[in-house]
């Protein structure tokens, strides 16, 4: 079984579905017989783009809040390379964060 890892990012609500087309497509949300599986939690985003910044929303040097969706799903780490890019490329943002946490296997 390959090892599993856990992708977090967070992403405007007008881009969720486009972003989730392009992890699923990569074969992220696989989980035993079932695909398209994930986490969605409507969060509050928080920052402040630095001057050189092009922000999708905000202004240089101010501090912004928004709402953002929090997705979570899993992906087998051989193919964690690839739902990051596919996931930057269909995302808004300049620079979207995107997590990969290692998971422990248990049986």
């Amino acid at each position: 079984m390959d090892e599993q890892v856990r992708l977090e990012l967070y992403v405007p609500a007008e881009h969720l579905d486009s972003v989730l087309e392009a992890l699923h497509q990569v074969g992220a949300g696989q989980v035993g017989a079932y695909d398209r599986t994930c986490a969605i939690t409507a969060v509050t985003g928080q920052w402040r783009p630095r001057p050189g910044a092009n922000p999708f929303e905000g202004t240089v040097d101010e501090l912004s809040q928004a709402p953002e969706l929090k997705i979570e799903m899993r992906c087998r780490r051989s193919l964690a390379a690839e739902a990051v890019r596919a996931a930057r490329a269909a995302h808004p943002y300049e620079e979207p964060v995107i997590d990969v946490i290692p998971l422990l296997t248990v049986e």
